[in-house]
């Protein structure tokens, strides 16, 4: 188990500390929810989460077949509700892959990205879809 310890500082901010690796990550809440926006804010964490989470699977699916995805980039907007609770109501994903669009893995390397563990974890209720680019 991964512990992390997070302080809140005041101001909207709270600093968390990663455990194993001692590394501090910021967080303020967002301009339109009474914060400054200096930094990420918790559910700009969960968009950041779906994207990395994504590429780090399909980086593994890749690893094991000798495939080179350095360069993907995942561009993903997040929509609140307008009503409350407020609430991650969107996650859209663009994935852009340096490969051919007839890459021989392409099933297998998009079919990992949509089974990230942060993906799966998300309430059925969120709309997170994701397009993938074959830029090669």
């Amino acid at each position: 188990m991964v512990t992390i310890t997070s302080t809140y500082d005041g101001c909207l901010r709270c600093t968390a500390i990663h455990g194993p690796s001692g590394v501090k990550l910021i967080t303020d809440a967002p301009l339109d929810n009474h914060g400054k926006g200096e930094s990420f804010s918790p559910t700009d964490l969960v968009a950041t989460a779906v994207a990395n989470c994504m590429m780090t699977v399909m980086g593994i699916a890749a690893v094991r077949h000798g495939i080179d995805l350095k360069g993907t980039i995942v561009t993903i907007g997040k929509e609140m509700s307008s009503d409350l609770p407020r609430r991650i109501v969107g996650l859209k994903s663009v994935m852009t892959i340096p490969l051919p669009s007839d890459h021989p893995q392409r099933a297998l390397l998009e079919n990992a990205a949509k089974a990230c563990p942060v993906k799966q974890s998300l309430s059925p209720e969120v709309n997170a879809s994701v397009e993938f680019h074959w830029a090669g």
